[in-house]
């Protein structure tokens, strides 16, 4: 199952209202569950690096059913995803990126944002996904 066009843009639209509340200019992506681009959008006078740090944050929020901050706590030195970072054609192991799941508990894809304090992206990411599920699938090994 795929987040739809329609919910990935109510998705950018919650993103993008809590962007502007933070007084920060954001690239917000989201990506269905196959982790393919939905939707799309970079702020005026946003970084043009930040376009695909929002992408790969959202790729790897994907990928891992987890929010990049927890990938980026397995993945230090010594933890047991040390390393992943250079996987899947380089992901994104901190906080930005978050899944989207529907309200079975189903991933239906994830939002990657990136453009100001890895904690303003991660709550602009959280208001994006909010507006059409939830955050957190169910327990997972991996989760810490």
């Amino acid at each position: 199952m795929h987040v739809t066009f329609e919910d990935a843009q109510k998705a950018v639209e919650a993103a993008l209202t809590k962007a502007r509340a933070t007084g920060t200019q954001m690239c917000i992506a989201i990506v269905d569950s196959g982790a393919e681009l939905k939707a799309f959008a970079r702020m005026d006078d946003a970084w043009v690096g930040s376009v695909d740090i929002a992408i790969k944050k959202a790729k790897t929020a994907c990928f891992f059913a987890m929010p990049t901050g927890q990938i980026g706590a397995l993945s230090q030195p010594g933890g047991p995803l040390y390393g992943i970072e250079h996987s899947n054609g380089g992901l994104i192991t901190f906080p930005g990126g978050v899944p989207i799941v529907n309200r079975d508990g189903v991933l239906i894809g994830a939002i990657g944002v990136s453009g100001s304090s890895v904690e303003n992206d991660h709550l602009v990411a959280t208001a994006g996904s909010e507006a059409i599920g939830v955050s957190a699938l169910p327990d997972h090994p991996w989760r810490t």
